[in-house]
């Protein structure tokens, strides 16, 4: 039975907050919880959005954190399609949309992140589209079938992680692709040049063009509809349909205008935090995409002290740490960076965090020509991050090297017949 002693408010109806949520509950909290999302579906999870939903492999219920049920079985109150404007910390409480406020003891922003828009000419059109949300993956998945049917052209604008999933799936439905990415290479700023290379071969196997080296300057379109797309080196691709997946932003306005203390740009923005997922204020924390969570435990050869990471496994973990800290525990939240992707027959993992410019080597064991290896980025011979290509069951040892902050044997790494679990840290 819940008791009004205290009341905690969650804002975000992502997987950060709902695993919040739960652990709240888990742990015993028996005052109000209150979760505020903006939309109107109950929390679910991202990566099918551009994975099994969007291919057609997963129905729509398998996406959602908890069946809708079970948020009134646990007592906690979801206040969905409502946005909140603005946060009063003097008086601790949250304003919304419809005028009402509610008081809060604790609060976890959890906004998440939003797509960055293009800004050029054309976006208007009904053919252009996003993917963050359910509704997006809807839509997306309609146009995908209808392209693959009717023998229609999709262009990407981007080839990180989103516009080569969504390349892979509308190759799927029989769709032709065009891929136009502003670097020499796909996933530039996670893989880096020694590695996307490898992603672009397997793409460019199924079928999708890329145009590396151009940026959109106008979608061009006729009645409404999307007709052809143009790029600042004067190139012109037809195209049916336009999905924009150029990144993300963090949604720090609320925390913002509430004066709470926000990262660098160079750390990736969002919310900063403790090691205990806590802002500047003491009663307010932050957890998933909005945060920006403190290099801990795990970056010894890292000059960046903050990072901020949009990845699945960062919301399933960082909301239940930030529940526990909210409750008073004693919370170090240290999680190495991890994340997935299929596409085709690629399946990966990744940990840690090498953007270009932070890594001077790149080891490579296996067979990467073959897509069945493990790549490591390194930094005086220390490792920064490792991505397992179609090789499972070897995350831990990854993350222990990362974690351990010890200088490897680079022959040994890069040996296949040395068990990763063997070596040194």
């Amino acid at each position: 039975m819940v008791d009004a002693h205290q009341t905690f408010v969650i804002v975000g109806g992502g997987l950060a907050g709902a695993k919040a949520a739960e652990t709240l509950r888990a742990e015993g909290f028996t005052g109000r919880v209150i979760l505020i999302g903006d939309e109107l579906d109950h929390p679910y999870e991202r990566p099918p959005l551009s994975k099994g939903y969007l291919v057609g492999k997963d129905d729509r219920e398998s996406v959602f954190v908890h069946e809708r049920a079970w948020y009134a079985q646990a007592d906690v109150e979801l206040h969905l399609g409502q946005t909140v404007t603005a946060v009063d910390r003097d008086d601790h409480c949250v304003h919304l949309g419809d005028g009402a406020s509610v008081r809060y003891d604790k609060l976890l922003l959890a906004t998440g992140a939003e797509p960055r828009r293009l800004d050029i000419p054309g976006t208007d059109l009904a053919g252009v589209h996003h993917l963050r949300r359910l509704a997006h993956a809807e839509r997306l998945r309609q146009t995908l079938v209808a392209l693959g049917r009717d023998n229609g052209h999709l262009v990407i604008a981007g080839a990180g992680w989103i516009g080569l999933e969504v390349a892979a799936a509308a190759r799927g439905y029989g769709a032709e692709v065009t891929v136009i990415e502003a670097q020499a290479t796909p996933l530039h700023q996670v893989v880096g040049p020694e590695l996307g290379q490898v992603f672009a071969e397997v793409h460019q196997e199924h079928g999708v063009r890329f145009h590396f080296g151009a940026r959109l300057t106008e979608i061009t379109g006729q009645d409404g509809m999307v007709l052809a797309v143009r790029t600042d080196d004067g190139e012109e691709h037809p195209a049916h349909d336009v999905l924009a997946a150029i990144g993300a932003a963090p949604r720090t306005a609320l925390a913002e205008t509430a004066g709470l203390t926000l990262a660098a740009r160079e750390q990736g923005g969002g919310i900063a935090v403790d090691a205990a997922l806590r802002t500047s204020d003491p009663d307010i924390f932050a957890a998933g995409d909005v945060a920006a969570l403190p290099v801990t435990g795990w970056g010894a050869a890292l000059s960046a002290s903050r990072v901020r990471v949009e990845h699945w496994a960062n919301a399933l973990n960082g909301g239940p740490a930030a529940a526990r800290a909210m409750l008073g525990q004693d919370v170090t939240y240290d999680r190495i960076p991890y994340f997935f992707s299929d596409q085709y027959d690629l399946g990966l993992e990744y940990s840690g965090w090498a953007p270009p410019g932070t890594y001077d080597q790149v080891v490579v064991r296996g067979d990467a020509g073959k897509r069945e290896f493990v790549a490591f980025w390194l930094k005086d011979r220390r490792v920064l991050a490792g991505m397992n290509v179609n090789v499972w069951d070897v995350t831990g040892d990854i993350q222990r090297l990362i974690r351990s902050g010890a200088p490897q044997d680079l022959d040994a790494l890069a040996d296949p017949g040395v068990p990763l679990s063997t070596l040194g840290t």
